[in-house]
């Protein structure tokens, strides 16, 4: 089952409803993620297949991971599978 932990702290955890993308990153669910533990960011990036990304500060353990989540909430059709999943990265270990 993928989990994603960071901190000594499990901040998603889901079964088989990830999605793995040509990169390999792994999108979990947002019913899967412990919402408690991501605020919103105002950093956005833009693929060029999957559209434009919206990331979120991850903390846990008293401390702070700046734009360590992502999401695309209106992705590009190519990558619609993902829309509103989450994905994770610097140092946020994934699991698979």
């Amino acid at each position: 089952m993928p989990k994603a932990t960071w901190n000594g702290v499990v901040v998603a955890e889901a079964s088989d409803d990830t999605v793995k993308v040509i990169e390999g990153n792994v999108y979990f669910p947002p019913e899967s993620v412990s919402q408690e533990h991501l605020s919103p960011s105002e950093t956005t990036s833009r693929c060029h297949w999957k559209g434009t990304a919206n990331y979120f500060n991850v903390s846990a353990g008293g401390e702070i991971n700046p734009d360590a989540a992502w999401v695309y909430n209106d992705p590009l059709p190519a990558a619609k599978e993902i829309a509103g999943y989450i994905a994770f990265w610097h140092g946020v270990q994934v699991s698979k």
